[in-house]
């Protein structure tokens, strides 16, 4: 008698996910493909910290006050956090529609468009949706076959619906949208605050040697410094520092401003609200502080893809040999193993029931099991 066995392959929902995501650790990490931009934002924050805690903060720390490179260690750590956070999270993806879902949406589309006429353009595919006494259009996403919630938007790098989808930042590596929002305005603020520290006490230092061995001399021996240097490390952090001021700073601005009306820099850019229909912003509650508590303090809405869910597959193996048999018995067939699962009568009680039958010369009378049987 053989046995099939038959092992369960253990297979997690995330490597079935489609999109151009990249998941590491298991599903647990979240990112886009596109992740050069990113190690870049990690070796210039890394860099110029380090050229500052080598350099400046020794000296500040005795001069003036061991607690400033205690802050910036503080703001170091606290941006170096939400910026992972920010980048191994799930945005929001909106899981696309299984192909029932899919096939039912397109009989409801066709039943209300009625069947077009060979030639002409369909109509678009909208739904309205009313919020705030305020109509808004749920548009049809073709990829993922889904009518979009409110808000939402299908980035084009990563192919996928993101919720409430602010942007794709490729400096994170990956969207922003309704579930990391928070932490990417938490990121570009610390980055800020940071930038602003370590340049303003890198001239704080450069200006405490100058008044002991002169600015010229404090230029050759503070390779680390923030002052234009033939020092190849000075010319670095001038340029971080620079360019972090202009670019970080000013977009810690805008998303500030964004916060406040309670706006997506999608919308925005599309002038969803300030268009030529002048329509009022349905998402606003009229009130800065309200928008800001509702966008940096609201409730975080769980992951809805499941990404690490299990998908079971089961894997046949060669039957194994459980006992030896003879080599002209038959493979039991599946109708076989079903009937030899109904037990049938014995042969010495059949011939019971019958020599009672005939001795008592009664009629044999059906019983329920034999009903049974027969059908």
């Amino acid at each position: 008698m053989s046995v099939m066995v038959a092992r369960k392959k253990v297979v997690r929902k995330w490597e079935k996910l489609p999109g151009r995501n990249t998941f590491c650790c298991d599903g647990r990490i979240m990112m886009a493909r596109q992740k050069g931009i990113f190690y870049l934002t990690l070796f210039l924050i890394l860099g110029t910290c380090a050229l500052f805690f080598a350099f400046e903060c020794r000296y500040l720390a005795v001069q003036l006050s061991p607690a400033i490179p205690v802050f910036a260690a503080v703001l170091f750590l606290f941006a170096m956090a939400t910026l992972l956070r920010t980048s191994f999270s799930d945005p929001g993806v909106i899981p696309r529609a299984l192909p029932d879902e899919a096939a039912f949406i397109e009989m409801e589309i066709e039943a209300t468009n009625g069947t077009v006429p060979q030639g002409q353009r369909p109509p678009p595919r909208i739904k309205n949706f009313q919020i705030n006494n305020q109509i808004v259009k749920l548009k049809y996403c073709y990829t993922c076959k889904i009518f979009r919630p409110p808000r939402a938007s299908h980035c084009s790098i990563c192919d996928n619906c993101v919720e409430r989808f602010d942007h794709h930042c490729p400096w994170v590596g990956n969207c922003v949208g309704k579930r990391n929002y928070r932490y990417f305005y938490l990121f570009i603020l610390s980055l800020s605050l940071l930038t602003i520290y370590i340049f303003t006490f890198n001239i704080v230092y450069v200006a405490l040697k100058s008044l002991k061995i002169g600015f010229l001399n404090t230029l050759k021996e503070t390779p680390g410094s923030c002052s234009l240097s033939l020092t190849p490390l000075t010319v670095l952090e001038v340029l971080i520092c620079f360019f972090t001021l202009w670019s970080v700073v000013g977009l810690t601005g805008f998303h500030t401003f964004l916060v406040a009306l309670n706006q997506t820099t999608n919308e925005d850019i599309k002038g969803s609200w300030t268009g030529k229909n002048r329509v009022q912003n349905p998402y606003s509650h009229g009130n800065i502080v309200k928008n800001c508590c509702e966008v940096l303090c609201g409730p975080l809405p769980p992951s809805v893809l499941d990404r690490r869910g299990i998908l079971q597959q089961e894997e046949s193996t060669a039957p194994e040999e459980s006992c030896p048999r003879a080599p002209s018995a038959p493979e039991p067939s599946v109708s076989s193993v079903f009937s030899l699962q109904v037990p049938a009568p014995s042969l010495s009680n059949t011939e019971t029931l019958e020599e009672k039958q005939q001795t008592s010369g009664e009629l044999p009378v059906p019983s329920q099991d034999a009903g049974q049987a027969e059908h």
